[in-house]
């Protein structure tokens, strides 16, 4: 047989691949097979991102005239109700809190900022704060909530209380029986106290309202009112040492300013051994001697609920009505009474009866 050479072999396999690619033989694709949807995967990937885009969150705005414990407590239950409930800052809210630090100025223009910036709800933290948001938002649909008021009427936050209407309800700090139930337990414990030095904001109008009730109570159990003005916080220490042998016991009623400074008349109260009463229980905490007051993180986390049940839509802002503590609670600072020497053991037979709190 003769041998064939290299090119007739070379031939031959360019031959056979031919055949081979013309009957199919390559696994190469029939006409008949499926054709692969290319523009699938980029438009599920499309869809998945859309459906994977985070809700834009709601902006809640806080306002608050100055920061002392109550206050502080009141904005911290606030947002605790708000947590519980599922809007968790930085999360699903975006809380922006801003303090006047006792400015009316700056009460206003944070008022402003928070109206322009259409937040979706604002907490109003003490009387002036609630009186310059309700004043911005005024014609607006943005749900306005305040706490720790002394009077909402008396201050035109709302016409009724129990159906407030517009854009406003929230919560007021006063119990009625708080300051009338003050003036009796200072009679009961220094029976020859007969005149109160009260220090106070004649700026504020929820001072002015406080105080007013604490005169009507004075005279009802013989006491004399002694007034002591501070327009802000650098006043205080030299309106407390103005009532030094003009006053035979101190009140500080429920007023920013004087509340702010709190620490200079409890030095001069310490100092000179003046009994000092207050008008909320954290006061009392800070070196008070003695108030009756309601705890003010319950009344903030009170309001709080009352903006989820609007967040939620399950209830109108302004149907909700105005709430107010259910509590009324004597506290007594114990080291305050050493300090300012009273005898506390002595005066106990007076105070058990009203079950007090002591802080040691």
């Amino acid at each position: 047989m003769r041998k064939l050479g290299k090119k007739h072999w070379t031939t031959l396999t360019l031959l056979s691949c031919l055949f081979l690619t013309a009957c199919g033989g390559g696994g190469g694709q029939t006409a008949d097979a499926p054709k692969t949807d290319t523009t699938a995967p980029s438009t599920q990937q499309a869809d998945a991102g859309k459906a994977e885009k985070p809700a834009e969150k709601l902006k809640i705005g806080i306002t608050q005239i100055i920061e002392h414990p109550s206050l502080d407590a009141s904005r911290e239950g606030f947002i605790k109700a708000l947590s519980d409930n599922g809007y968790v800052d930085g999360e699903t809210v975006e809380i922006e809190y801003q303090s006047a630090q006792g400015d009316q100025s700056t009460v206003s223009t944070i008022a402003q900022k928070f109206a322009s910036d259409k937040k979706d709800a604002i907490l109003a933290i003490s009387t002036p704060s609630a009186q310059a948001i309700v004043k911005t938002t005024e014609g607006t649909d943005i749900p306005v909530f305040f706490t720790a008021i002394t009077d909402p009427l008396s201050a035109k936050l709302v016409d009724n209380l129990e159906k407030p209407g517009k854009n406003i309800t929230g919560t007021s700090d006063t119990h009625p029986d708080a300051i009338k139930s003050m003036m009796k337990t200072i009679t009961e414990l220094f029976p020859d106290a007969k005149k109160v030095g009260v220090i106070y904001n004649s700026g504020e109008a929820n001072s002015v309202v406080n105080v007013d009730n604490a005169k009507k109570a004075m005279a009802e159990f013989g006491l004399e009112p002694v007034e002591a003005n501070a327009s802000n916080a650098t006043e205080v220490k030299q309106a407390a040492e103005s009532l030094l042998g003009r006053a035979d016991v101190m009140y500080i009623p429920k007023d920013n300013t004087a509340v702010g400074a709190l620490n200079a008349i409890i030095k001069v109260a310490e100092d000179n051994d003046v009994p000092m009463f207050v008008g909320e229980m954290d006061s009392v905490k800070n070196g008070g001697f003695a108030g009756f007051g309601t705890d003010y993180f319950e009344l903030g986390y009170l309001t709080g609920e009352m903006a989820v049940k609007v967040l939620k839509g399950e209830a109108k802002v302004g149907d909700i009505p105005v709430q107010f503590p259910k509590e009324l609670k004597l506290a007594v600072n114990k080291k305050a009474a050493e300090n300012e020497g009273i005898d506390l053991e002595k005066l106990m037979p007076v105070l058990n009866p009203y079950n007090p709190l002591i802080i040691e």
